[in-house]
């Protein structure tokens, strides 16, 4: 069914993993899943957008932000997550320029019921704009838990180009565990595709700071 040669995603995970510890970082690097499509207008075709939570979390350090009610914020703050109240929001006076900045800060949103829904009115469409609308939380679930799905799922959506990227690991991780990161998110990016393997022109996986090695 795939297309991809399990021996060309060993070499390259080989590669990318000598070449971090020849040369290595001060920080550990993410390893990116790289995807050039074909056949794909984005203009008439419908653009696609996924997410899939993998087994393994590619970004452990990824920024998460409650926007939470009073139990939330305390939950948040007992666990060592940043957390805004609505008196917080209500202080970025709907600015598009603190907004804007606030998106920027972090990489994902989490928000208690009774704030999803005040969000587009405290703060305007600012969040949405960044494509980091929040995810709801409720009291059933474990605030933990739901923090650290959201930094183990992957985003693939299509926007104007053919072309995207999306973090599927670090070098800390095993060879192992890349290699069933990488494959979970090459099986689910094909089954997003329109006429699947025929939609997809390369992939590349790359480190931050190494060169990056052809899958496909």
């Amino acid at each position: 069914m795939s297309k991809l040669s399990p021996e060309t995603l060993r070499e390259g995970i080989a590669g990318i993993f000598e070449g971090s510890k020849a040369k290595p970082r001060k920080f550990t690097e993410t390893i990116e899943l790289q995807i050039g499509l074909k056949n794909y207008d984005p203009q008439k075709d419908k653009r696609f957008s996924g997410t899939v939570k993998l087994p393994y979390t590619p970004r452990p350090s990824m920024k998460v932000c409650v926007l939470g009610d009073h139990k939330h914020c305390e939950e948040a703050k007992s666990l060592g997550i940043d957390a805004m109240t609505v008196e917080d929001l209500k202080k970025l006076n709907k600015n598009k320029k603190l907004v804007k900045k606030l998106a920027k800060k972090y990489s994902a949103f989490l928000a208690s019921e009774t704030v999803i829904k005040q969000i587009p009115r405290l703060l305007g469409p600012g969040l949405n704009k960044a494509g980091k609308f929040p995810a709801l939380v409720s009291h059933n679930e474990s605030l933990e838990a739901k923090v650290n799905e959201i930094k183990a799922s992957i985003k693939f959506q299509l926007k104007k180009v053919l072309c995207m990227g999306v973090a599927v690991g670090n070098v800390a991780m095993t060879d192992k565990e890349l290699y069933i990161n990488i494959q979970m998110s090459i099986n689910f990016l094909v089954s997003l595709l329109k006429k699947n393997w025929q939609n997809v022109r390369c992939l590349y996986i790359k480190s931050s700071m190494g060169k990056p090695y052809r899958l496909y």
